[in-house]
């Protein structure tokens, strides 16, 4: 009698399949959040890229060029029909040309230390009296100005998962996209010599 007990039991699979299901489920249930997860932030990664795209054709004509806070709220309602609770910030810089980019004021090594100072002349293309490491002026509305606008939106992930497995629980999204503005006036752009520190 406990033979046969025992070897019904033994050939009793009722159970199993929750057994297995809770062995599985939570691998499972990690492995859809982090891929719903994932599509969301490349979801909004794409969104906001394509306001930014779009502002910057706006950012080109004069309309905008000389109203700002007018563009930034455009991408800011757009970026915020996507990810509702974002930080939305912006950063602008204008150059001469897009070859300006990324490229430090030219100034004379007359030491050769490869540094600008004791008194070296310099071209000071932005303006601001200072030897700087990159041609970047803050001023954007110039005609023919070759315009870098970046925006920077940060949110809570929406699946908490992302704590668990050690990412934040902030996403940070920046786009970023460089633009020529249309010719409505005169660039006026000739650089100014000043001498190093």
């Amino acid at each position: 009698m406990i033979r046969s007990l025992c070897s019904s039991i033994a050939r009793d699979e009722t159970g199993a399949t929750i057994v297995e299901f809770a062995l599985i489920a939570p691998v499972l249930l990690m492995t859809l959040m982090g891929l719903f997860d994932f599509s969301y932030n490349i979801y909004a990664e794409s969104m906001i890229e394509g306001a930014v795209q779009k502002a910057a054709r706006f950012s080109t004509v004069e309309s905008y060029a000389n109203n700002p806070a007018a563009l930034d709220t455009k991408v800011a309602g757009a970026v915020r029909k996507v990810v509702p609770s974002a930080d939305v910030g912006f950063v602008r810089t204008a150059y001469s040309d897009y070859s300006d980019i990324g490229r430090a004021e030219a100034f004379t090594d007359t030491n050769a230390d490869g540094v600008c100072n004791a008194n070296e002349p310099f071209e000071d293309l932005n303006g601001n009296g200072l030897w700087d490491p990159t041609r970047a002026r803050e001023d954007t509305n110039g005609a023919r100005d070759t315009v870098m606008y970046e925006v920077n939106a940060t949110y809570d992930r929406k699946f908490p998962l992302a704590e668990l497995i050690g990412f934040e629980d902030t996403v940070t999204v920046s786009a970023r996209t460089i633009l020529r503005n249309q010719p409505f006036s005169i660039q006026d752009n000739e650089p100014i010599v000043g001498n190093c520190a």
